[in-house]
């Protein structure tokens, strides 16, 4: 079969039109102020936890985006915040959650004022799991039975990780007890502990009565017959009602979304007094050097914008167990300061 010129032109014209439109996409990408290699540290240094895993499926979408090679690197908060310090050209980004100003508000070392000493970027995701948790048979059925008991005098050790996400739960705990139970909120006693694995540590050794834990490190063990040593309970998740509402039906593991509403409010109710109850939603975040170009700012607002615009990246982040909640920097840079002076009030009304 003969093919005449003209469709051969006609062809390779359109060919090259579409090769055009790519390199132009491309080339519209490279020409925004964010460029080269971009090195997004993290306020954690495991390759496994939540920080690292919901900033992957966020720079990874970026980096397709933007067309720029972006790489999540697991450093710590004191490192992350120290190598954000040193880059002003926007080669190096942050994400973290709420412990890059919970740290600052308990007087942790090497934590500043964030919206005082860096940029503030957009919201990303919300890790509704933040949980805490008894032995299956323990004789607290409810988180309500633990604040009697607290305020009728007895003794109720709580491990946690001092200094943020870990410790805003057992302040606010701490907080509705002194409001109920004037002058017994000292019964409940914090066991200062590291990790998620040394908190299970101690109360599977008996040196706790509740620990700070998550839906997803700790529902493996609320599945345990009673009798075993390293079996547990949910008695209260910190988020929002609404936050749970948004997970997946299935929930985590055998635990359902149904079932998991039964520890949130209102079913459990820690007061801040005023009819009000104290919730917390742990969420990710960008932070960024303060004399970072604005144009990188609003280059990725846009991007950020887009992606979420499109849905994929939602699914992605529910499969994790991770709610969708982006908000663009203007509005997060506000909502964060508010929901910082929220839980400020508690932190200093227990000092």
């Amino acid at each position: 079969m003969r093919i005449s010129n003209r469709l051969m032109t006609s062809v390779g014209s359109a060919a090259l039109m579409a090769a055009l439109s790519v390199s132009a996409g491309v080339a519209m990408a490279q020409d925004g102020p964010l460029r080269g290699n971009i090195r997004v540290v993290i306020g954690s240094t495991s390759t496994g936890g939540d920080t690292y895993q919901n900033s992957t499926i966020v720079v990874d979408q970026l980096a397709e985006r933007l067309d720029l090679n972006m790489k999540v690197d697991a450093v710590g908060a004191s490192s992350a915040f120290r190598t954000l310090d040193r880059d002003s050209r926007g080669n190096t980004l942050m994400i973290f959650h709420d412990q890059s100003y919970l740290g600052h508000l308990y007087g942790v070392e090497g934590y500043d004022d964030i919206f005082e000493k860096y940029t503030v970027g957009p919201t990303l995701a919300i890790n509704p799991g933040n949980a805490y948790l008894v032995p299956k048979d323990s004789p607290y059925q409810t988180l309500d039975d633990i604040i009697a008991a607290v305020g009728n005098g007895e003794t109720v050790r709580v491990a946690i990780q001092p200094g943020g996400v870990s410790e805003i739960g057992f302040s606010a705990l701490k907080n509705a007890i002194a409001i109920e139970h004037p002058g017994q909120e000292d019964n409940l006693v914090a066991v200062n502990t590291g990790s998620q694995s040394d908190k299970n540590q101690q109360l599977f050794d008996g040196q706790a009565d509740v620990i700070n834990g998550t839906v997803q490190a700790n529902e493996q063990y609320t599945r345990l017959p009673e009798d075993d040593q390293k079996a547990m309970r949910f008695v209260w998740l910190t988020a929002r009602q609404d936050t749970i509402e948004q997970a997946p039906e299935e929930g985590l593991g055998q635990t359902s979304r149904e079932q998991l509403l039964e520890y949130v409010e209102p079913n459990v109710h820690v007061t801040m007094g005023d009819d009000e109850s104290f919730t917390f939603d742990k969420e990710f975040f960008f932070l960024y050097n303060k004399d970072m170009d604005p144009a990188i700012v609003e280059q990725i607002d846009e991007a950020l914008a887009d992606i979420y615009a499109e849905g994929e990246i939602q699914e992605t982040q529910k499969n994790a167990f991770f709610i969708p909640n982006f908000k663009p920097s203007d509005e997060a840079s506000e909502y964060l300061a508010e929901k910082m002076a929220r839980y400020e009030e508690i932190i200093s009304n227990i000092k």
